[in-house]
């Protein structure tokens, strides 16, 4: 337990912010079918798509609800920069997407960048559970994506 002596519970807005701006294209998909949308299948990795949701949520509760009282106050640091950068990135393979675009490239587009912002801010703000669960998730949803649409 002194890995987590410095946690306290609360809550943390930025961090939900970052979770509803990389849900935000999901929304999108959930109630616009992008042309081409190869994402619509069945998934052949059902186990460790199940792996990677618990971790995804166990990511964003982290975020949201798990403070580290040593963190300094959200700033724009090189790593929330970063962080900004992956959104701006995923949002592009979403653009892409729905353009039609569905190779490996644009799959990896939309696997890698999100992650990486989940991990990226994580490491900011000091929270070493959601580093872990985020670090989880995103080998989850690489072999997600690798595995279901590009070999």
């Amino acid at each position: 337990m002194r890995l987590l002596k410095h946690y306290r519970f609360g809550f943390d807005l930025s961090g939900l912010i970052l979770f509803l701006l990389v849900m935000l294209p999901n929304f999108i998909w959930f109630a616009v079918p992008a042309p081409n949308d190869v994402l619509r299948t069945e998934s052949v990795t059902p186990v460790v798509d199940v792996i990677a949701s618990i971790c995804q949520v166990l990511t964003v509760v982290c975020l949201c609800f798990l403070i580290n009282e040593e963190r300094g106050k959200l700033r724009f640091s090189p790593l929330v920069i970063a962080a900004v950068v992956c959104v701006a990135v995923y949002y592009l393979g979403w653009v892409l997407y729905y353009s039609g675009i569905a190779n490996a490239w644009v799959i990896l587009l939309l696997t890698l960048p999100p992650c990486l912002a989940f991990i990226l801010f994580a490491v900011d703000r000091k929270n070493l559970p959601a580093v872990l669960f985020a670090s989880v998730f995103a080998v989850g949803h690489l072999v997600f994506g690798v595995v279901n649409f590009v070999i």
